[in-house]
């Protein structure tokens, strides 16, 4: 091939991978990572970025996608909201379900009306196989039955997964390889104050006990449709008194912390009634007073997106 020919065909293929990753500089990170904008995402406002691999000693590697709002500007200190089951958050399109929880649609209504501080969201996506192991929290395992523990297993292997549980291992690589990538990388506030954690079911689970185990990292959690029996079967199940146990010892009071719960009557969040007046008398024993119901709702993300101005306000609305 003649060689100046070779030159200008090594310059194009060059300028055309550039054209595919984000305009962020990526600084002081020991991972190998590409964050890569999503056109073709089905957005309402704002905009997707996503890492495919932002390698992890702790956990299975999984895509997180960052979504920035519209005239997101580094001029400018954002809060941050990390979410789980981050692949069911933005665009019902690419979802298993084709539903979605309308984090965009919110989150730009409720900035544009000065209803809440500017915030991106950070959302994680689950490893199908994984999401138990990964959401369940671990020191409430450690406290169960074994006949209990044998419950959790069963499910879990018929989910293939073959893994023990391991939250903890989820909780540091959210604390202490994801936040640190994004404080590095985003124009954001890193005060607990300003960093938050929300999440639906187990992920609602997850999310209690990331703010348990890491006041100092979380100022405020959201937890939609707690998944409080651990599996699906309320007969003798001792799961929820095992979580209510702990968040007895561990829940941080509403002192310095933001706490939101709640819960449907329909489908799966109907055989959590049972288990709200124990979870409402421990969460207002911490001085928290948000566990709402939402009648003839049912457990699914188009119930969540519905009613999610109501958990964002509360964790990102002002203090007043």
């Amino acid at each position: 091939m003649n060689p100046l020919l070779a030159v200008c065909f090594l310059l194009l293929f060059l300028s055309c991978k550039t054209d595919k990753k984000t305009s962020f500089e990526i600084v002081n990170s020991a991972h190998d990572v590409e964050i890569n904008k999503l056109d073709s995402a089905n957005l309402s406002s704002g905009t997707l970025y996503r890492m495919d691999s932002l390698n992890s000693k702790y956990i299975k590697t999984r895509p997180v996608d960052i979504w920035l709002p519209e005239k997101y500007s580094k001029d400018k200190k954002y809060a941050v909201l990390y979410m789980h089951d981050g692949q069911m958050l933005f665009d019902s399109t690419s979802t298993w379900n084709k539903q979605e929880w309308k984090v965009d649609e919110w989150a730009s209504k409720l900035m544009k009306e000065d209803k809440v501080k500017d915030f991106i969201v950070v959302g994680v996506h689950n490893i199908k196989e994984l999401r138990n192991s990964n959401y369940f929290p671990q020191k409430v395992y450690e406290a169960l039955l074994q006949k209990e523990k044998d419950s959790l297993k069963s499910m879990t292997d018929k989910q293939n997964a073959k893994s023990s549980i391991n939250s903890d291992s989820y909780l540091k690589f959210l604390v202490k390889e994801l936040k640190p990538f994004i404080d590095a990388n985003y124009s954001v506030k890193t005060d607990k104050d300003n960093t938050f954690v929300m999440g639906s079911s187990r992920g609602g689970l997850i999310s209690m006990y990331a703010i348990s185990e890491y006041p100092e990292i979380f100022g405020g959690a959201a937890c939609l449709s707690t998944h409080w029996i651990g599996t699906y079967n309320n007969i003798g199940n001792n799961i929820p008194n095992a979580f209510f146990n702990y968040m007895k010892l561990y829940l941080p009071d509403n002192k310095n912390h933001k706490l939101y719960f709640d819960y449907g009557d329909k489908t799966l969040d109907k055989k959590y009634l049972p288990y709200q007046d124990k979870a409402d008398k421990v969460i207002k024993g911490k001085g928290h007073t948000k566990n709402m119901k939402f009648p003839g709702t049912d457990h699914s993300e188009i119930s969540w997106g519905a009613r999610l101005d109501v958990p964002l306000t509360f964790l990102l609305g002002s203090d007043d």
